[in-house]
């Protein structure tokens, strides 16, 4: 009866609501990420990014990324590691802690986001002069 009036839904709500840390947090996670999900905490990357999984959910949807408080709510994908893009888009269903063929060489450059739209975004530089040429009118005297 109690599923039949919805009333399971309010029961989830306030579990969701104690495991986010109680609705100051709760209503802070809902501005940041737009939805309240609670799951089981699968890692941390060394950026501070936590990632997520309850199977309950829609294959799809079931794993997800709380990013780091200094981002804000300026963050993008680009942020998430390699290591960690492939536990999200399902190409391993092996955490990268767990995962002993994953090759890391002293080689490998650190993860760096995308700064397309930011100040340290690379702008080109050309030394060709341009095909066309505005044009100038003339000065009158």
């Amino acid at each position: 009866m109690a599923k039949f009036l919805g009333l399971d839904k309010i029961a989830y709500l306030f579990r969701v609501v104690k495991e986010t840390g109680g609705i100051r947090s709760a209503l802070y996670k809902l501005y940041r990420m737009d939805e309240l999900k609670i799951g089981a905490l699968r890692g941390i990357d060394k950026y501070g990014n936590k990632y997520y999984e309850n199977n309950r959910f829609f294959f799809g949807r079931n794993r997800w990324i709380e990013y780091a408080p200094k981002y804000g709510t300026d963050y993008d994908a680009s942020q998430i590691p390699a290591d960690w893009y492939g536990w999200m888009h399902y190409k391993t269903d092996l955490i990268p802690s767990e995962d002993p063929s994953r090759p890391k060489y002293k080689w490998m450059l650190d993860h760096t986001e995308n700064l397309t739209n930011t100040p340290g975004q690379f702008i080109p530089y050309s030394t060709t002069r341009p095909k066309i040429e505005p044009w100038v009118p003339p000065k009158s005297s």
